[in-house]
């Protein structure tokens, strides 16, 4: 998959073995990161400073990665986070229509979901929809923090889709091609996202927390998740790392009820069994599914997502936990 994506993605990426931030740095267009690029290799360097607490004394049985996330059952706490503009930072074997289509479709059908993502066409919502609507309502459009009308009616397109959940990714008003646009598009107040979430009549899920502060200001406004996320170092230089900073945002909205995900250098199921045992009720991936699908699409993505779930599996049954349920914060320990 890795060798044919090579011949199929653009001059940016190098489709590596292992994505770590290195070889892309800062190039943009590109998976790059922005500034000196180093956000998205401290993402990945977070995870690795995480080590697992072995113990294999425990009463034998089988494995079950199974999770749920507002009434839905899926397969592993693992989603597909949402990309932009593919043509453009990855080439020009996918569209992000194509790309879209050929995410949601696979990872339905392997028992996840994707997150998709937005652009300033607005076919790419409305196909991403269209998606999601053919896979029974498996996947969560991902809005960019336009202004109150241009929301109002890409969230119309999520609820005919059938979506099961909303989101939007806050941190996106770090992007130039929001900062020019006329009505103002940007950052939000929480009465501002607090009518967007009540808009949605989904559960919305806030993406793009990376502070106490943020993760407060979400909770306030309603939302019923957050992604702990800096958008892949994407929208601002030398940001903390997210695994540095999910323990504390876990702390801080104990007991609201409110769900956290977190992105950012996650690669192997290894680093997803880190990020529950530090609290994380779930996970997103990016830029390997993009590798995926130009490496091998539907077939691509679903072999990434075998080679999550056996890393998975494996480190639950060598820590102890034969359940996500019972991943818990002493099987890991910060090195």
């Amino acid at each position: 998959m890795l060798e044919r994506a090579r011949t199929q993605i653009g001059p940016y990426c190098r489709a590596c073995e292992v994505c770590n931030g290195r070889a892309c740095k800062n190039k943009i267009p590109g998976p790059g990161a922005k500034g000196l690029g180093v956000t998205a290799i401290r993402n990945y360097e977070a995870w690795q400073h995480i080590l697992l607490n072995m113990d294999t004394i425990y009463e034998t049985g089988s494995i079950d990665t199974g999770t749920e996330l507002f009434g839905r059952r899926f397969a592993m706490p693992v989603f597909a986070g949402p990309v932009g503009a593919v043509n453009l930072h990855y080439g020009d074997a996918y569209t992000d229509l194509t790309y879209n289509q050929t995410l949601v479709e696979a990872c339905a059908q392997y028992g996840v979901a994707a997150f998709t993502g937005d652009g300033v066409d607005p076919k790419v919502v409305q196909a991403a929809a269209e998606a999601i609507k053919a896979a029974g309502g498996i996947g969560v459009p991902t809005i960019k923090p336009w202004a109150a009308e241009t929301v109002v009616e890409k969230i119309k397109l999520v609820k005919e889709a059938g979506a099961f959940a909303a989101a939007m990714d806050i941190d996106a008003a770090g992007l130039p091609f929001l900062k020019g646009c006329n009505p103002p598009a940007g950052s939000k107040s929480v009465p501002e996202l607090r009518e967007i979430i009540r808009e949605s009549g989904l559960p919305f899920i806030v993406k793009g927390i990376i502070t106490v502060k943020g993760a407060r200001k979400a909770v306030e406004a309603g939302a019923s998740a957050i992604v702990v996320s800096n958008h892949g170092g994407r929208v601002l230089d030398q940001c903390p790392a997210t695994a540095e900073v999910l323990p504390e945002i876990v702390e801080a909205i104990k007991g609201s009820g409110v769900k956290i995900l977190v992105d950012g250098g996650i690669r192997s199921g290894i680093d997803v069994f880190k990020a529950l045992a530090l609290g994380a009720d779930g996970v997103l991936i990016a830029r390997p599914f993009v590798v995926s699908v130009y490496g091998g699409g539907k077939e691509g993505v679903k072999l990434y997502l075998d080679k999550i779930r056996a890393e998975l599996e494996d480190t639950m049954s060598m820590c102890g936990a034969k359940r996500i349920s019972e991943i818990s914060r002493e099987m890991v320990r910060i090195g």
